[in-house]
């Protein structure tokens, strides 16, 4: 009989804490995205050497956290958040969060989690309405943020 913990997660089973660990956690989420490092790399020709480049390493850089769901009420707290940074022109300070994304096994445990450190939202945007179609309207909040942690 195989272990139960040597097969993989599923992919649909998922929480996101906004405010990190104890923050708020939201499991509405239809879609997660963007949870990806990578390192940029700057060429180098070096003199007289012509059958390669050297590739030197840079910063580490991350996408846009892509969250996507059905159109949540006005006072959710992710939702007064977006409104704080995105409707007020500046007039209030953006206050940066720690988001943790976690991977839930069959008992609703964390089977993988993800910290984002200083996230705090870009872009948010309301889906296509079309009348030809049967689905859930869906907003997208795409949040920015600093480093990106595995935790286990």
């Amino acid at each position: 009989m195989a272990d139960e913990n040597l097969a993989p997660p599923v992919a649909f089973y998922f929480s996101v804490s906004i405010g990190g660990n104890n923050g708020e956690e939201d499991s509405a989420f239809q879609e997660v995205s963007g949870l990806t490092s990578t390192i940029e790399v700057e060429s180098y020709s070096e003199g007289g050497e012509n059958t390669f480049v050297h590739k030197l390493p840079k910063a580490v850089s991350h996408p846009n956290l892509m969250l996507k769901r059905g159109i949540a009420p006005i006072d959710a707290s992710l939702v007064e958040w977006c409104q704080d940074v995105l409707d007020n022109g500046f007039a209030v300070a953006i206050e940066p969060k720690e988001v943790v994304v976690k991977l839930l096994d069959a008992n609703g445990d964390p089977a993988r989690s993800w910290t984002l450190s200083n996230a705090w939202p870009v872009k948010w945007e309301v889906g296509a309405f079309e009348s030809t179609r049967n689905e859930l309207a869906i907003e997208t909040i795409e949040l920015a943020y600093n480093t990106l942690k595995r935790n286990d």
